[in-house]
């Protein structure tokens, strides 16, 4: 059977947009659950992280969207503040051949009443974090009766943070009459509960749950408790030298101390946790992410929805509660037909958390001895990018094209040095080559942009 997308009843907007972003064939997610999605159909969907999922019910959304109405057609529930803008940020890439679709995030962190304002002059689409909807809906600021789709996105992972009176409290507040979606990394028990209680004769899918084992060299080192893991970690780094990878703690002060351990070994590494105010987990993510940062070290928590492109490495500190988290984990490397690496420390007492992660990946565990670890080479990579802050955003119409043009006028870069460029409300950031960061923030903090001046400098 074909995997096309123009075998879907798809508006030809969409369809046009689709090529233009070059998605020419469909995941198998996107293949097994779009049918029924475009029907309209209640939907409880299992993947894998990076299996196309937000696409998905993306596609279905603004399918449905009916414009120029300015009602409120869905709303997207999400576990963390970064997971809702990264999901917002890819509706907006799939509504760019629809004019003037407004897609609101609601999350914590931000100010509320530039989102009250932002509601009050209309929305399509709006995407949050449970506690942060419940309280504008509280506040009357955020309306659901002409509410069409409502969907959960990474719903097991709200469960878990302890979402659930919130979500029960926002469905009695949709219109009975609606489209509602459930998206799961992992499909425990108390996801059917929840799907018993707020759908209706849901279609239930499941695929891509697994990763595939060619893409992934899975390694397992087995601790004792006298032995120094920070030593074995760094020793990891030095052996195998990737250029990006993501380091899972089980708690907020262990990805404090790892980072700090790194980074006096003259390792790029910070940590994100739940500690971190908004500002701050914006500005280690875009780092991350746009190759300014070598090691990220996170909660299971913080680091839940992460998408980076590329990413070679995931390294468990700390072994997950059970062996769908150990899958999800490693979904964010080997993603695209790319190898990744995934290195696990455990110590006796989880031998049997090996034995679920086999059952469930069918694949057997390669235990290696740590002292096979050694320091073969000096961990030294320099991230190849640093990050330039602008303090202007979305607030002052500021555009990439905006950003470039200055860069490449005024500050005399060359447009093959700048990398990726993050623009949000009130502030931007610009991926900058190393060899050029200098003269970028000097040059730029003399020049205007859009003929106005704004603060710039590292980030």
């Amino acid at each position: 059977m074909s995997q096309k997308f123009e075998i879907l009843p798809l508006k030809q907007e969409l369809l046009v947009n689709l090529s233009a972003l070059e998605f020419a064939l469909m995941t198998p997610i996107q293949a097994q659950s779009l049918p029924a999605l475009l029907e309209g159909r209640d939907v409880t969907a299992q993947a894998k992280t990076g299996s196309g999922k937000t696409a998905a019910f993306g596609l279905c959304i603004l399918n449905s969207l009916e414009l120029p109405s300015n009602n409120l057609h869905s709303l997207i529930l999400c576990p963390t503040r970064e997971l809702a803008e990264q999901v917002a940020s890819e509706i907006r890439m799939l509504a760019r051949t629809y004019q003037n679709t407004k897609v609101l995030t609601l999350c914590g962190g931000a100010s509320e009443s530039l989102q009250q304002r932002s509601l009050a002059s209309g929305a399509h689409i709006v995407v949050g974090t449970p506690g942060r909807v419940l309280h504008h809906l509280s506040r009357k600021s955020l309306i659901l009766d002409s509410l069409k789709v409502f969907t959960l996105d990474e719903a097991d992972r709200m469960l878990d943070m302890g979402f659930y009176e919130d979500i029960i409290k926002i469905v009695d507040c949709l219109p009975k009459k609606r489209q509602t979606l459930l998206f799961s990394a992992t499909y425990p028990e108390h996801i059917k509960l929840l799907s018993s209680e707020i759908q209706n004769n849901a279609l239930e899918i499941k695929t891509d749950i697994t990763h595939e084992a060619d893409n992934i060299e899975q390694l397992f080192f087995e601790v004792q408790p006298s032995e120094d893991k920070n030593n074995f970690l760094y020793k990891l780094l030095c052996m195998h030298r990737p250029d990006r990878a993501i380091v899972f703690c089980r708690t907020k002060k262990d990805t404090n101390d790892i980072a700090k351990f790194l980074s006096n070994r003259h390792i790029y590494a910070e940590s994100l946790n739940g500690d971190l105010e908004q500002s701050e987990r914006t500005e280690v993510l875009e780092k991350f992410s746009n190759r300014s940062l070598s090691i990220l070290v996170a909660t299971d928590v913080a680091a839940r929805g992460l998408d980076i492109e590329d990413l070679a490495a995931v390294i468990n500190f700390n072994m997950p509660t059970d062996a769908e988290s150990y899958v999800h984990r490693i979904g964010r490397t080997g993603r695209a037909g790319k190898k990744g690496m995934v290195f696990s420390f455990f110590n006796a007492i989880e031998q049997d958390k090996l034995k679920e992660i086999e059952h469930l990946t069918l694949k057997d565990c390669i235990i290696r001895d740590t002292s096979k670890l050694t320091y073969t080479k000096k961990y030294d990579l320099v991230p190849p990018m640093q990050t330039m802050f602008i303090s202007g955003g979305k607030k002052d119409k500021l555009r990439p094209g905006d950003i470039v043009g200055a860069l490449v006028g005024e500050a005399k870069i060359d447009a093959n040095h700048i990398g990726n460029i993050a623009i949000k409300n009130s502030f931007s950031y610009v991926a900058i080559k190393s060899e050029s960061i200098e003269q970028a923030i000097q040059k730029l903090s003399r020049a205007r942009i859009k003929k106005k001046k704004f603060k710039v400098g590292f980030a």
